[in-house]
């Protein structure tokens, strides 16, 4: 199913989406699959904010924490939980923790930044996470018909844009949003995203992809309260995924993690790939 079919169907989107990928008698199974990776994104977001222990090659590891314990100067909770959940689950993989790829391990904390941070601002239990979270995975599936989701096949476009979309498809139904709306909630966190270079300093995936989930977490948020306000993405969902792949391929070589590019390629970035060999 593409984003545009999804986006037509009645009701919510993802029981659309678990009719279309799985048979009847295989339902319960997959939700209790669901609510297993919605367990272990919550317990990588636990230990990621219980310490500020450096990951092995000890660029990040306190970030989280430190964002967790400091002072909520701006008076937005949301903004600070959403993005101390997304850094916690990406120090968590970068200290090689146990995390849950959503879609990749370098994206992984968009998702669960987005959707937990947002269902513990506003009390939500775990429970009613699972079908929203069937929905992303579905949103991921529609995006990857397209494109590799992946930093090496077209940029962090490729790999942080659709986290972003399948976390902002998430919160948007989590809210109450229909079909229409959570896709193209996905379709405008996607579009944003294009272009997006993937420069990982070192080749690890550390600086800049620790903030960088905690940015596109909030951007996936922001996509669905427009999402949920009534705007919609001007191009339709599925001329953005082909934009974004298109884009994608055409990024050169050092700029699609190959960490010869972007920051990785600034006179520390270098020093911290000699170093690192």
């Amino acid at each position: 199913m593409t984003l545009n079919e999804l986006a037509q169907v009645p009701g919510r989107a993802s029981e659309a989406v678990l009719r279309a990928s799985t048979p009847p008698e295989e339902r319960e199974a997959l939700l209790s699959a669901m609510a297993g990776r919605l367990a272990e994104m919550r317990d990588a977001v636990r230990r990621g904010l219980a310490t500020k222990a450096p990951s092995r090659t000890g660029m990040v590891g306190w970030n989280a924490a430190t964002l967790w314990e400091a002072d909520d100067r701006l008076g937005a909770p949301l903004l600070k939980r959403v993005q101390a959940y997304a850094m916690a689950v990406n120090e968590e993989n970068a200290r090689m923790g146990r995390i849950v790829a959503a879609p990749t391990a370098g994206s992984a904390g968009t998702l669960p930044g987005a959707l937990l941070g947002t269902a513990d601002h506003l009390g939500i239990p775990d429970e009613v996470l699972v079908m929203p979270l069937v929905l992303a995975a579905g949103v991921g599936e529609a995006i990857s018909q397209t494109m590799f989701i992946a930093g090496a096949s077209g940029g962090c476009g490729a790999e942080i844009g659709p986290s972003a979309a399948m976390a902002a498809a998430a919160v948007c139904e989590l809210l109450g949003g229909g079909a229409r709306a959570a896709v193209h909630a996905a379709a405008m966190a996607l579009m944003n995203t294009i272009g997006l270079v993937c420069d990982p300093v070192g080749g690890f995936v550390e600086v800049p992809c620790v903030s960088r989930n905690a940015f596109y977490s909030v951007h996936a948020v922001a996509a669905a309260q427009l999402a949920l306000a009534g705007l919609e993405s001007f191009i339709p969902p599925d001329e953005v995924v082909g934009a974004m792949a298109s884009v994608g391929r055409l990024l050169p070589p050092e700029l699609r993690e190959t960490g010869e590019g972007g920051v990785a390629d600034t006179p520390t970035g270098r020093m911290i790939a000699l170093k690192m060999a």
